[in-house]
């Protein structure tokens, strides 16, 4: 397991874990040769649902002009005047945006699981934005503009006229630690942002010192906090990271504060196909402030087989000492294929678990609720969740969801198909429907 600075993990647990591992049996044979994990990383799987399916991108806006298009101030508001989102039911008040759909023809954001989403798991209020991107076309609404808000903060919005658009990032935007307590990303429903296939779209780090620290105990502190609600993140990539300790997050890198994801999609995600403590081809994160959960909620990660999000572990989502709540959200063809589990087999690279969700470290919890999980895949345990809490203090539960076609490549818990499991006491599942 990962050693950080502020998370050690027990040895003796962790071999307990391998021969665990080699008892819970089964499934296909796992390739050795890495060689081959490059390889399938590359090339998209045939599905008969998109085998008629011809362009899959979002339409890219017209070639951005140079830096004159610079972005255009809402307003002056400090950011952390910004109104917290209302704590009764979700209404659709002026600004208040809870479910903006997209004007396109790739999967939706979401599962209709119908469970209930409480107050600090909502979108959040843009009615009164610090920023908006671009000036009312396509044209304005550039790499350099966006990256410039976000390292500015606040509420963030866009304006790129009436049609969608992608933005392809030249430069991963990051999130400055003492610019504002509260960063709030929305794009409406219209705005992709890109990593181009080259980096990765979103980093915030507050144990970065490149980006300021603000307390002397940045692996626990209340901000940033930092929304992403009504955005697309395509082709982001996080490769070669771990000399730098950012060992994942093809999309989104988020260590401290808090971190929540709204209404949003993510597709074709990546990042290093092998490693140990490699994770999260769309979403890697740390140390969230008080071991507070990361909400995310009806939201979407692959939806079609040419769209999966893929690592060495977690294809989708990928922690270390993190609690994850996911609300009425959609997984479907993630992968990880790494090779040798974790701790990693001799003369394996280690990784491969946890095609959907990887979830490891200490005292934690993972909440699966109203969302489904179909054909994602780990070439070694766990094809849907992989949950491992090093002291047996983390739980894991599944309520009114599905997860079914989950293929674990050599090992997953006895009677919970698709998830490999230790924790405090059995898994809990309730309302739900677990199949092969």
């Amino acid at each position: 397991m990962t050693v950080l600075p502020f998370l050690r993990p027990a040895p003796a647990l962790l071999f307990s874990v391998a021969l665990l591992l080699t008892a819970c049996g089964g499934g296909e044979p796992v390739e050795s040769d890495v060689a081959a994990v490059q390889a399938e990383a590359d090339t998209a799987p045939a599905d008969e649902s998109a085998a008629a399916e011809s362009d899959t991108r979002p339409a890219s806006p017209d070639a951005p002009t140079a830096e004159a298009e610079a972005d255009t101030q809402a307003t002056d508001t400090p950011p952390d005047a910004v109104a917290e989102s209302a704590s009764g039911p979700v209404r659709a008040e002026a600004g208040l945006r809870t479910s903006s759909q997209f004007s396109d023809d790739l999967p939706a954001a979401g599962y209709r699981g119908g469970s209930a989403v409480p107050a600090g798991a909502r979108a959040e209020d843009v009615s009164n934005p610090r920023t908006v991107v671009g000036t009312g076309t396509a044209r304005s609404c550039t790499s350099a503009a966006f990256v410039r808000a976000v390292a500015r903060g606040g509420v963030i919005t866009f304006n790129c006229g009436p049609a969608p658009v992608t933005i392809v990032l030249a430069a991963t935007a990051k999130i400055v630690n003492d610019k504002a307590k509260k960063t709030v990303i929305d794009g409406g429903g219209k705005v992709t942002l890109s990593g181009g296939g080259q980096r990765r779209i979103l980093y915030m780090n507050t144990c970065d010192p490149d980006q300021v620290w603000t307390t002397p105990h940045c692996q626990d502190q209340d901000h940033p906090r930092l929304t992403l609600q009504n955005l697309t993140f395509v082709d982001g990539l996080a490769s070669g990271t771990n000399a730098a300790g950012a060992d994942g997050g093809g999309a989104v890198f988020a260590r401290g504060g808090r971190l929540k994801i709204v209404n949003s999609r993510f597709f074709r995600n990546r990042c290093d196909p092998t490693g140990p403590d490699v994770g999260g081809g769309a979403v890697r994160a740390f140390d969230q402030y008080q071991d507070l959960p990361l909400y995310v909620v009806n939201s979407t990660f692959g939806g079609r087989s040419d769209l999966a999000n893929v690592c060495s572990n977690g294809g989708a989502l990928s922690s270390i000492g993190v609690s994850y709540t996911v609300i009425n959200s959609l997984f479907t063809h993630n992968k990880a294929i790494g090779i040798g589990a974790n701790p990693a087999r001799p003369g394996t690279p280690g990784g491969g678990s946890g095609g959907a969700i990887y979830n490891d470290g200490n005292t934690f919890h993972l909440q699966v609720l109203g969302s489904k999980l179909v054909a994602n895949k780990a070439r070694e345990g766990g094809g849907a969740i992989f949950f491992v809490s090093n002291d047996l203090t983390g739980t894991l539960r599944i309520g009114d969801s599905v997860l079914k076609s989950n293929s674990s490549g050599r090992f997953e818990t006895a009677g919970l198909p698709g998830i490999f499991y230790l924790g405090s006491g059995p898994a809990q599942v309730a309302g739900s429907t677990l199949l092969p």
